[in-house]
């Protein structure tokens, strides 16, 4: 399942992408989504939908989290629903 450069991945219950400009994959868990869309069980296509809306701040949060952590070009990385709230 994709939209717009991100991905579900069943395997970790999650939406994937690559940041811009970094090598590595950003990974936000459904639980995240639980959150950030005020749902008890958010479906792949609510976060998928959800994530799509709001790109420019999942961008964000990723090259925040990316920057103040001082991950390598090629690092993955979980963005939590705070990282993306921040960014919102």
């Amino acid at each position: 399942m994709t939209a717009d450069g991100l991905s579900w991945r069943d395997d970790i219950d999650a939406l994937v992408f690559r940041p811009a400009g970094h090598g590595g994959w950003c990974a936000v868990h459904r639980l995240a989504f639980r959150a950030l869309l005020g749902l008890r069980e958010p479906t792949p296509e609510d976060c998928l939908a959800h994530a799509a809306a709001h790109r420019p701040a999942f961008e964000a949060a990723a090259a925040g989290k990316i920057a103040r952590r001082g991950y390598g070009a090629a690092a993955s990385l979980h963005l939590t629903s705070r990282d993306i709230e921040r960014a919102l």
